[in-house]
């Protein structure tokens, strides 16, 4: 699948022009909008939307952007034109899908399209999960309270002992068991 084709514009478009054309596709294709159709034009618009929707989120990222350009270069020199590549979209107003076209082997899975995950992907998504802030905010409580119980001890030391420090009376605790053993 050509995202530009799907959009309908050229290689060189810029962003302002990829959002004009994915938001007028995105309203004649808007599965909302073919609700009252019949079921085959209802699939078709479906699928067409989620297409729009996939080739909206790759060409706006200059990053993911660059990337699809990298391949589909590649593809088109390698295998003739990119149609025949396996591709995952889970993006896209909550119309997830995959879907598989030609044979795995004669295509590319580019990365940001990969059923596996890299390293750093999975790291982020951890990172960013409700748990993971929940234990930091726990772990983060915890250590507040092990800092005021041995700043208050310190300050409890102080008000009790003035003038002494703590290695000094740790010193007459020992001469007083001394004395008493002795005796």
């Amino acid at each position: 699948m050509d995202h530009y084709k799907v959009l309908g514009l050229g290689r060189k478009a810029t962003k302002e022009e990829i959002k004009e054309a994915f938001r007028r596709m995105a309203v004649k294709y808007h599965p909302d909008k073919h609700s009252h159709s019949p079921q085959s034009v209802r699939d078709d618009a479906l699928l067409r939307f989620k297409q729009v929707s996939e080739a909206y989120e790759v060409l706006i990222d200059d990053s993911k952007r660059a990337l699809y350009n990298s391949h589909m270069h590649a593809s088109a020199s390698s295998y003739g034109y990119a149609s025949n590549h396996s591709y995952r979209s889970d993006y896209g107003y909550g119309y997830g899908y995959s879907q598989s076209r030609g044979s795995s082997t004669a295509g590319f899975r580019s990365a940001y399209a990969s059923n596996s995950p890299n390293l750093i992907d999975v790291v982020l998504r951890f990172l960013t999960t409700r748990q993971f802030f929940l234990s930091c905010a726990f772990a983060g409580a915890l250590f507040g309270g092990f800092v005021v119980l041995d700043k208050s001890g310190d300050a409890l030391w102080k008000i009790h002992n003035p003038g002494k420090s703590f290695e000094e009376a740790m010193e007459s605790i020992e001469k007083a068991k001394d004395r008493r053993d002795k005796t």
